[in-house]
């Protein structure tokens, strides 16, 4: 259930996320645009119903994907680039949110804060750009499993193989894509190469 993005596309993108010279506002506008990708590839099989619209030549009757049907759950803070890059296609699809935070000592995640809405019986998107240890991810598919989802999908840019291979041994009904499976964790549990810690370079904040 593990994909891995090859288009040579996505791959130009995150390898100019690697990059120490790309700024917070072209970090963002990147993982807004992989993220698109990402929901390119892993919706390209999901069902659509027939609607009834007005057009410049009279009512007319086309296909739609039913976006209430979709939940958005980024988890904050380096998630909400992936959000606003998935809000432009999928404006009328609720959203929710999931806070957590690594314990550095640790590297264990703790979640702080959990916003969700009403997720039974629908396909549940959850948005985390790093995949390092799985643990943050772990967790998350694991709150929102009480949720009663219909499906649980996984959008993510990087992770490491043991991140990967983490989610894959704990939730193997989920659906994982991924940009980019890096080979390595170092001491600190950070992906390496990998592009350093999304959330900081997305919003600034010193490290």
């Amino acid at each position: 259930m593990i994909h891995e993005l090859q288009h040579p596309i996505v791959k130009e993108l995150v390898n100019r996320l690697r990059s120490s010279s790309t700024d917070a506002l072209e970090f963002k506008s990147l993982v807004a645009e992989l993220s698109r990708l990402l929901a390119f590839t892993a919706l390209s099989e999901i069902p659509t119903i027939n609607k009834s619209i007005n057009t410049w030549r009279g009512e007319a009757c086309y296909q739609f994907i039913e976006q209430d049907k979709l939940v958005f759950i980024p988890i904050l803070r380096a998630g909400l680039p992936m959000l606003t890059g998935l809000t432009t296609l999928f404006s009328q699809s609720p959203n929710g949110f999931l806070a957590m935070r690594r314990d550095e000592q640790t590297h264990q995640a703790k979640t702080y804060y959990e916003r969700l809405p009403d997720c039974a019986g629908k396909t549940v998107i959850l948005l985390d750009p790093m995949v390092a240890t799985g643990g943050s991810l772990n967790d998350a598919i694991t709150l929102v499993k009480r949720k009663q989802p219909k499906h649980i999908i996984s959008l993510n840019i990087i992770g490491s193989i043991k991140g990967v291979q983490t989610i894959e041994s704990q939730h193997p009904d989920v659906e994982l894509y991924i940009a980019q499976i890096d080979e390595e964790l170092d001491s600190n549990m950070f992906i390496q190469p990998g592009l350093g810690d999304a959330g900081d370079r997305a919003f600034n904040t010193p490290e």
